[in-house]
């Protein structure tokens, strides 16, 4: 993890370096300093990445397929891929009914 993702990843939640500080344990200077491209222990980044992650961000380490470097995504919540209001889905019964032979697709 970089400091240009731990930057990235606080706009992407909307907190400001204050929050990331609070869930992380680690003062607001030196958060800033790490977003402005300064050196930290590992044990510091590990807890800015493990309260980013808890609050939903993957950090993307730039080493797959496509790459554009690396980066941050907000992960999808679990449960549902599709995005659905069940009380407003509407099944019609003629389309549920199958009213053709086997192999008449059309």
């Amino acid at each position: 993890m970089r400091g240009v993702q731990v930057k990235m990843a606080r706009a992407a939640l909307g907190w400001g370096v204050r929050d990331l500080a609070a869930k992380s344990g680690v003062t607001a200077n030196t958060v800033n300093r790490i977003e402005n491209g300064a050196d930290a222990k590992q044990s510091t980044m590990d807890a800015l990445q493990r309260a980013l992650e808890v609050a939903g961000v993957a950090f993307l380490d730039g080493d797959y397929s496509g790459s554009g470097g690396p980066g941050v995504r907000l992960v999808t919540p679990t449960g549902k891929s599709i995005d659905s209001d069940d009380t407003q889905t509407v099944q019609y019964r003629e389309y549920l009914v199958n009213d053709a032979p086997p192999g008449a697709g059309g």
